[in-house]
């Protein structure tokens, strides 16, 4: 090419128009050289399938994306038209479920933006152009050393099937930045969380502002190192909900089906790091951990290929007992205690202010009983079992290979000890865990979860703890015997039985699944004295669409509620009951009972309902516009209902009691009547809803008395609070909190 330039050259001297004509023609081809070299390097450094330097830059206006390999994730703009970001979500899942995000709290206002990588240095940049200079402006940039790209030419940004965006040099294969390193409000497989010790990098989650704004919001997920690690969501600063330690197996206050769940979990506490990640053992369910902008952390699942939305597996906090410190120091918080106080004190300890615990407010806790000596004075241990155990973030760790006997001799040679625990359940001799001082945030799990917290009590306690237990040992081998004795009577009289009539059926109904309680089998007998259908669980399945998040209406302290459809088109609304909630089949029975024998407009019609093994579901007419709190404790909501419609809600939720107190053949005493027990329909008429706790009264009744009081305190009538006594009078107290 230089010869045959020098030739049209030596040609073109006479004529300096042609000579310039030469030279602007072999820059244009040196250009193109150029560029075609460029090409060439690229393909060398297998570049053209990633963010390279500036020839492939993802741009917003373009709607140009980047796929993983595996076609899992995908990485380019997102949001509304006025508030652009950069993020990262699933490729190929119905809607767009966003795992990462760049720009959260820097959004882009119009369609300018494009990402790229800095020539300079090699950085990976989000620009947008400002229509001020016509310039383009750096919004984010991964700020990695520059020596680390060198040259820059070689430094690539790629998307991982993992979601993880990586920069890195394409000859050297170095890592120099990654998002996993950087997590908004999502966790995924093979994703760490915590702290490495050596760059002081800290891993953690931040929800989002809300669910259209990936901004920083309120709550965060991190490890907090300090004393024996744990899982704890933040509220600002303050614990809002302990996932607990590291206990060996899982992180002690998650639910045990946890431990069931097909992954692998991973904890690393050492000197260069304390981190947790898992990755799922099936390649066909994608999983992710969310925190969500109502301080929720949720589990979700989604099947390869299905079509249908993510199933949430679990969610925190979820019941009154996981709120951080709801019982207070030496409390311990049981949410079997449904029809009583959730709060009790931990052995060797009383409520600090009886009044205010018999108020129900535990906020000040326990203290150890008067005169309790627990120093050389004959002390011992009481087990707590199946606990998340205490706060561990100032506790003592022995991590040698100590027994169980040899923690409680720890726990004894310093007078300030007040309990111990195993600080790994997956092998014999792991060492422990000593507390020194408040036991804070302890509850009770169902009996396949938590562990044995060992509490420190004086001799007079502990004598009354072992009488105790040798009691209920007796008890239960007398109980025992006398079952199996009434078993074999039983089983003999129905063989017999079934032998002379030659009967097999033994289910009262074809609804009630096989495995039902006794209690079951009760209230399938008053089926037909209730004159109430008795839904099929697979009709609900398919109603819901598997009890889907999407469908998912609500949750209270009995579980959830879900909005489905009937194969009619009829819609309606299912209370599913979880398992481990303070309603039991005697509160069921009671809200079927009640609620089929009322019909009025301002309450709630019950449409059936579903019982199958553990699982306890009432079918309600389905509401639109949810429940009355919903409007009156939100400023913008409220602002919708103006004083005639507040009042037509008033005189209809009025209406409501009147029919139950007078005009209905049962006297109903409601007992919990509160703004998330009115329910609103398509044209805001109220209907009161939640019958578990109401009671029927004689028509010449008054009032009763009862030991387990139950409902919300703040609209308890004073007299129901303290002494048990409730009436109607109980009622009109409640709709008078509710009217105010």
């Amino acid at each position: 090419m230089k010869d045959n330039f020098r030739m049209q050259i030596f040609s073109a001297k006479s004529s300096p128009i042609h000579l310039n004509h030469i030279v602007m023609n072999y820059f244009t081809h040196a250009m193109i050289h150029y560029e075609l070299l460029l090409f060439l390097i690229f393909r060398l450094c297998n570049c053209l399938d990633k963010i390279s330097i500036q020839y492939n830059p993802i741009r917003d206006i373009d709607k140009t994306v980047l796929v993983s390999s595996g076609e899992t994730f995908a990485l380019g703009f997102f949001g509304k038209p006025n508030y652009r970001y950069v993020g990262i979500w699933y490729h190929k899942i119905p809607g767009q479920t966003v795992v990462w995000v760049a720009n959260r709290d820097n959004p882009i206002t119009d369609s300018s933006g494009f990402l790229s990588i800095d020539t300079t240095n090699g950085n990976l940049v989000l620009y947008h152009n400002s229509n001020i200079n016509q310039t383009d402006e750096v919004v984010w940039s991964t700020n990695a050393s520059s020596s680390a790209c060198s040259p820059a030419s070689c430094c690539v940004a790629q998307l991982l099937d993992s979601s993880n965006l990586v920069l890195l040099h394409n000859i050297t294969k170095q890592v120099i930045w990654q998002s996993f390193d950087y997590p908004t409000n999502t966790i995924l497989p093979n994703m760490k969380l915590g702290l490495d010790r050596r760059t002081g990098l800290n891993r953690f989650l931040t929800s989002w502002k809300s669910e259209d704004d990936p901004g920083i919001g309120n709550y965060s997920y991190s490890i907090d190192p300090s004393g024996s690690p744990q899982l704890i969501l933040y509220k600002g600063q303050i614990p809002w909900w302990r996932a607990g330690h590291w206990n060996g197996i899982i992180w002690s206050g998650l639910p045990a089906t946890s431990v069931k769940f097909p992954f692998n979990a991973s904890f690393v506490n050492d000197n260069n790091e304390i981190s947790y990640m898992w990755n799922m053992l099936d390649s066909s369910i994608l999983s992710r951990i969310v925190v969500n902008e109502s301080g929720i952390v949720q589990l979700f699942i989604w099947y390869k290929g299905s079509q249908r939305a993510w199933n949430e597996m679990w969610s925190a906090p979820a019941d009154h007992c996981d709120p951080y410190r709801h019982c207070g120091a030496f409390g311990l918080c049981d949410t079997g205690n449904a029809e009583h106080f959730q709060c009790t004190c931990l052995p060797g300890y009383e409520p600090r202010f009886p009044t205010q615990w018999y108020m129900r407010d535990a906020n000040h806790g326990c203290a150890r009983k008067p005169g309790s000596l627990i120093c050389r004075g004959g002390e011992g241990f009481v087990n707590v079992a199946n606990v998340k155990v205490p706060d561990t973030s100032r506790v003592e760790v022995i991590s040698s290979g100590l027994s169980l006997k040899a923690c409680e001799k720890e726990c004894l040679r310093n007078c300030n000890c007040t309990a111990y625990a195993k600080a790994n359940i997956s092998e014999k001799g792991s060492g422990c865990i000593l507390w020194h001082g408040n036991l804070i945030d302890t509850r009770k799990l169902p009996a396949d979860g938590g562990q044995d917290l060992y509490v420190r009590v004086d001799e007079h306690d502990l004598a009354k703890y072992t009488k105790r237990s040798k009691g209920l040992l007796a008890t239960i081998l007398v109980v025992s015997g006398v079952s199996i004795l009434f078993s074999i009577i039983f089983f003999a009289y129905w063989f017999l039985k079934r032998k002379r009539k030659g009967q097999h059926n033994l289910f009262l109904n074809d609804n009630i699944a096989s495995g039902e309680s006794s209690k079951e089998k009760n209230l399938g007998k008053s089926k037909s004295h209730l004159d109430l259908p008795f839904f099929d669980l697979r009709t609900l399945i398919t109603a819901t669409d598997n009890f889907s998040t999407t469908n998912k209406l609500g949750q209270g302290g009995f579980g959830s509620v879900y909005k489905g459809q009937l194969i009619s088109g009829q819609d309606i609304a299912v209370k599913r009951l979880s398992k481990y909630s303070g309603q039991g089949m005697e509160e069921f029975k009671n809200e079927v009972t009640v609620i089929a024998k009322l019909q009025h407009r301002n309450l709630v019609s019950l449409l059936g309902c579903c019982i199958h093994k553990e699982e306890k579901m009432l079918i309600y007419e389905y509401l639109p516009n949810k429940s009355l709190d919903y409007f009156i404790f939100d400023a913008r909501r409220g602002s919708n209902l103006d004083w005639t419609k507040r009042f037509e809600i008033v005189i209809g939720i009025a209406r409501g009691i009147l029919y139950l107190h007078q005009d209905s053949r049962l006297k109903i005493i409601h007992r919990d009547l509160k703004a998330s027990n009115v329910l609103l329909d398509s044209t805001m008429n109220p209907k009161i809803s939640d019958f578990g706790m109401a009671r029927m009264f004689s028509e010449d009744q008054i009032q009763a008395r009862t030991k387990k009081v139950v409902g919300t305190y703040g609209y308890m009538s004073p007299e129901y609070a303290m002494q048990g006594l409730y009436s109607t009078k109980s009622d009109v107290f409640s709709f008078g909190v509710l009217l105010l």
